[in-house]
């Protein structure tokens, strides 16, 4: 599928069940391929080679308790002294990004405490800015380089 994300040469292998996997350059492994992971691998080409964002200091699925309950978010990238820095939340292209989207991103945040929050469904992609002190979220007009965050 067609995405509003560079393309890049991305690793499929087919396993002996049948099922198409994608290598995860951060997971260092191949993952089922599914709608929302193939955004997942796309928007972190886009962030290492567009945006420099280093490769070391990203990671995916990542497990949180959220009120007892195990979660996980999609991507989380952290600082040169390993606090995080921004935490990314992925849906499939056909999932419109709705209030809901940045609600469950906001709750994962209350755990995880980053100042930026970025949803992308490979189409549409929005970040904002997190105030902590002030709990308030500020929508920018684009995603960040790494050195800006």
């Amino acid at each position: 599928m067609d995405l509003n994300l560079p393309s890049f040469d991305c690793r499929l292998s087919r396993g002996d069940d049948g099922v198409t996997r994608i290598y995860d350059c951060l997971r260092c492994k191949f993952v089922a391929l599914t709608p929302e992971e193939w955004v997942r691998q796309h928007f972190v080409n886009f962030l290492i080679t567009e945006l420099g964002y280093p490769r070391g200091l990203m990671a995916n699925e990542v497990s949180l308790k959220l009120n007892r309950t195990a979660r996980r978010c999609d991507t989380i990238v952290y600082s040169r002294q390993g606090r995080p820095l921004a935490i990314v939340e992925y849906k499939a292209p056909t999932i419109v990004i709705t209030q809901s989207v940045f609600d469950q991103i906001a709750r994962y945040n209350s755990v995880i405490g980053a100042p930026y929050l970025i949803v992308s469904n490979g189409l549409s992609h929005y970040c904002c800015h997190f105030d902590g002190k002030n709990q308030s979220y500020t929508f920018l007009r684009q995603i960040p380089g790494y050195e800006s965050l």
